[in-house]
């Protein structure tokens, strides 16, 4: 279907200068599609926004692919410096209370209208909405029976680890974690744009030349099934905490046509028996798949998505598997109410989108990855299929059971 190599083939550069000039001169051209075309608020059954009208929809010009890498501005490098510093003041340790760890771990900046929260990701939640719900989420509840962990980094070990990095070893994997979200930027604008209906800034396309539209002879239409990666291609975590490296390794499979071990996913991923951080996933997904480049999903980004409505939310999903034709990185709370095929509740967790089924005459389905199989851990339990296609509007509500609300896309 398409390349799975990652080495890239490019032309010899241009002068700095020419090179602006040229792409500032596609934008602009852009900018009137996109700006005559910004939707307003999409109704939840409503169309899926378009960039261009309606009129002549089979010559108007369609996305192609998705934004890549913009540059840090000025403003923008004061924002990181700003969070960066913040945090080098901060006295708390993995001794403090979960309220002023959550407040110190998910600190916020803002870059070109967009918020990006620490460990969370891109959100349209304030500073210490994110705070509070972090906090509640690590507080125990003695009422509750602890799941069974598959996984995923909770709060509480997101809290711990936070407190335990040096003042340097924080600052340097902040400052990493802004530098790539204020790159990706335009993605985001992009994606409340088509998805969720918000008007595009005036000076977007000038700011975010990397965001340009490219003419394509047809409209893109999602059709009423599609699928991506090989069902072959896909193996059962082998440890109890490693949902993140198998989902890691089935999604690089599919790229690189090349089975690596879970442990090497692992070492990447900085995988410890606390699980892994979904923001680990993504900059693992970047760093070793092509599926961030520009004909495919862009650099991928954490997205808070606890403002989607499912509507929204399965737009999100057909237009990244079909028109992207890259895998979802799903982030789920795993409980036997949303997943039929568990036998207990479990924690949150990581799985990989990889299909849509619009199914008309029924329930919407999304197919998956599943890289959790209690049989592994416990014999007396029902195995569990790797290749699942279930309820669509039950993925979502399990995505918004999760204290981070969120996807890596």
């Amino acid at each position: 279907m398409f390349s799975r190599s990652t080495v890239r083939s490019d032309p010899p550069p241009e002068p700095a200068r020419a090179r602006r000039r040229r792409r500032i001169g596609a934008a602009t051209g852009a900018l009137a599609l996109l700006i005559a075309a910004s939707p307003l608020l999409p109704e939840e059954s409503g169309p899926t926004p378009a960039l261009t009208p309606k009129a002549n929809a089979s010559t108007q010009p369609t996305r192609a692919g998705a934004p890549g890498l913009g540059a840090i501005t000025p403003e923008m490098q004061s924002e990181i410096d700003r969070v960066v510093a913040h945090g080098r003041r901060l006295t708390v340790s993995s001794r403090s209370s979960a309220y002023a760890l959550a407040a110190a771990a998910s600190r916020c900046a803002m870059f070109d209208g967009q918020r990006y929260c620490l460990g969370l990701g891109w959100t349209t939640q304030s500073q210490d909405e994110v705070a509070s719900r972090f906090a509640a989420a690590a507080t125990p509840n003695p009422r509750r029976t602890k799941p069974e962990q598959t996984g995923d980094l909770s709060a509480l070990a997101a809290m711990r680890r936070f407190g335990r990095l040096s003042p340097d070893e924080r600052a340097a994997a902040e400052r990493a974690e802004l530098r790539a979200a204020a790159r990706s930027v335009a993605k985001v604008w992009l994606i409340r744009h088509e998805i969720q209906g918000v008007p595009m800034p005036d000076d977007f396309m000038e700011k975010h030349p990397e965001a340009a539209v490219t003419a394509r002879t047809s409209a893109r239409k999602h059709p009423r099934t599609f699928k991506i990666l090989r069902e072959k291609q896909v193996r059962p975590q082998n440890r109890t905490y490693y949902c993140g490296p198998a989902a890691a390794q089935m999604i690089a499979w599919g790229w690189r046509d090349r089975r690596q071990g879970q442990a090497l996913w692992a070492d990447r991923l900085h995988t410890t028996t606390a699980g892994t951080a979904i923001t680990a996933m993504v900059r693992v997904v970047n760093h070793n798949t092509g599926y961030d480049r520009e004909e495919h999903a862009g650099p991928y980004v954490v997205l808070d998505i606890s403002d989607f409505t499912f509507e929204q939310w399965f737009r999100l999903m057909k237009k990244h598997l079909h028109t992207y034709q890259a895998p979802v990185v799903l982030h789920p709370v795993l409980v036997k109410k949303y997943f039929p095929y568990l036998d207990d509740d479990a924690s949150g967790h990581f799985q990989v989108g990889r299909g849509y089924d619009k199914n008309p005459d029924g329930q919407p389905l999304l197919s998956y990855f599943e890289p959790w199989d209690q049989s592994r851990f416990n014999p007396t339990e029902p195995r569990i299929a790797r290749t699942q296609w279930q309820s669509a509007y039950k993925s979502y509500r399990a995505n918004q059971a999760h204290f981070q609300h969120n996807l890596g896309l």
